[in-house]
């Protein structure tokens, strides 16, 4: 089955940026203005090997089959050229071996080998009785791992009546299907058991594994049980609800990769541009009207919903709802059949507007462990195609894409001001009173947001310089007091009478007079 055409896809996606003719409450989106911006034509959304099926970022442009050839390809050329590299290595020791060898006797030579084998001998021993020791220390530490990432007892609980309650339907299901339903479940368990072993492999490596199981049970159903085709789709979604809603706490926004951190840095670039606006995007909705309001609503509940649900196929469903809310959205606006020009830009304003949790995170687990089937063809793959597109596009979001000055951007992204808001007097007559007010203390705000970052920028720089004067005065200080140090003398006492401490000084006799004689 290739990719579907209908008229939610046209042959050309294109998105745009604003230009005169954007949405705007008193007159509708001219279609035939200028469009500026991000340009995607619809053979960037099928497989770039010409397939005919949708392709995907995460896999380089490719779609699930034309990928997982590419990435064999590769692997066996990764392969082939380190056997290759070991055995050129082991050549040369060989011959260097040999070389140092070749000077010694026949009894020496005896002896080494002798020595050597010996030597092998014991290691391989050592080696078993390692490896014996290890598997439980291993198993040990994983335990140990688990307990310390375990979750909370209620959400245990809960997960576990979830597995409990999925396990029970997908029995019931297979009941219907009689021997080819028992040999489905033995080879579900079968995988099951093999995953739990293979814990230690990259998230590649057990995405591998799940589509490669996806593939080998589809072929039995068709080729061995002659199973119809609605039958096997049907299959293939329990064994997949089965299969991920136990496996969904080891694979998901694994430890081993930078999924986290990529979930963190959207969510920042999503606030960051919590600012844009409909009107920028060339969004063709119309929120004042409460039927339309009700749409977008949906559209972010679904969007955000997403990341409730542990299975790949519910969560296409969440981003399929969601798509549909939307041209449910342009219709109403528009009064006619939505368009793809219309539907990506409108997609952006929803994830933009509504901020999915780990967003990144969602993304890498469907294309990981999906049913390949449903990201290569049909509406499903389709909306997710261009819920990948969207994040790009945030991503790579700069001022020409959105028609700004360099200037304005960076304005608005650092905060400093916020996109002008319509005045009153523009609005025409049949506007409700409420939302002028309502723009109306927008504009409040934001002058009373731009009028507070201005006093707390200037207390900031008051606050340096009173710091800078204080450090200035005293450096001037600590400089004069080093060039001109103060000595401090200690006080001078006051001069006693000689005979101050003799205590009988009425019995001294008078001082002598002096006398004059004469020559």
């Amino acid at each position: 089955m290739k990719a579907p055409v209908d008229e939610a896809r046209p042959a050309q996606l294109c998105y745009v940026s604003p230009a005169s003719s954007c949405f705007h409450p008193r007159k509708k989106m001219s279609l035939k203005s200028e469009r500026r911006g991000i340009h995607v034509d619809q053979s960037e959304l099928l497989c770039k090997k010409g397939c005919g099926y949708y392709g995907n970022p995460a896999w380089q442009g490719f779609c699930s089959k034309c990928w997982r050839e590419e990435y064999h390809k590769a692997r066996q050329k990764q392969i082939q050229e380190d056997w290759e590299l070991a055995e050129r290595l082991q050549r040369e020791e060989e011959e260097a071996y040999a070389s140092s060898q070749s000077t010694q006797g026949a009894q020496s030579l005896t002896f080494s080998k002798f020595e050597e084998k010996k030597t092998n001998e014991k290691t391989r021993k050592v080696t078993t009785v390692k490896k014996f020791f290890t598997a439980s220390s291993r198993t040990g530490a994983k335990k140990e791992i688990q307990e310390a990432k375990a979750p909370s007892p209620s959400i245990n609980r809960q997960a576990s009546l979830e597995t409990d309650r999925v396990s029970k339907e997908f029995i019931e299901f297979l009941k219907t299907y009689h021997k080819p339903g028992q040999d489905i479940y033995k080879q579900c368990k079968l995988f099951l058991d093999t995953m739990n072993h293979k814990r230690d492999l990259s998230i590649e490596e057990q995405s591998e594994c799940a589509q490669d199981f996806y593939q080998n049970v589809a072929e039995k159903l068709q080729t061995r049980w002659k199973v119809p085709s609605e039958k096997v789709e049907k299959a293939m979604d329990q064994i997949e609800k089965y299969i991920m809603t136990r496996q969904y706490k080891y694979v998901f926004c694994p430890e081993t990769t930078d999924d986290e951190k990529k979930d963190l840095a959207v969510q920042k670039r999503i606030r960051a541009l919590h600012w844009v606006t409909p009107q920028m995007l060339c969004v063709p909705v119309n929120e004042e009207i409460p039927e339309v309001s009700d749409m977008v609503v949906k559209a972010i509940t679904d969007i955000i919903e997403m990341d409730s649900k542990r299975v790949p196929r519910d969560k296409l469903a969440c981003i399929t709802k969601c798509s549909k809310h939307i041209f449910n959205a342009i219709k109403i606006t528009k009064n006619e059949p939505a368009s793809a020009d219309d539907f990506l830009p409108t997609l952006i304003y929803i994830v933009l507007k509504g901020n999915p949790p780990r967003l990144q995170s969602n993304i890498q687990y469907i294309t990981r462990f999906c049913n390949p089937s449903r990201l290569m063809t049909g509406e499903d793959g389709y909306y997710f195609t261009n819920l990948c597109c969207a994040v790009a596009f945030i991503e790579k979001l700069d001022a020409q894409s959105l028609n700004l000055s360099q200037e304005d951007f960076d304005r608005f992204m650092t905060g400093q001001t916020s996109p002008k808001k319509q005045e009153s007097d523009s609005w025409s007559p049949d506007v409700c009173l409420g939302v002028k007010q309502m723009y109306k203390n927008l504009d409040l705000l934001s002058q009373l947001n731009e009028r507070q970052d201005r006093i707390v920028s200037e207390a900031k720089k008051l606050e340096k310089d009173l710091i800078d004067w204080t450090d200035g005065v005293a450096k001037e200080v600590k400089d004069i007091v080093e060039k001109y140090p103060l000595e401090i003398k200690p006080k001078n006492q006051a001069l006693a009478a000689i005979d101050s401490e003799n205590v009988e000084n009425d019995k001294l006799p008078p001082p002598l007079q002096p006398q004059v004689y004469a020559g």
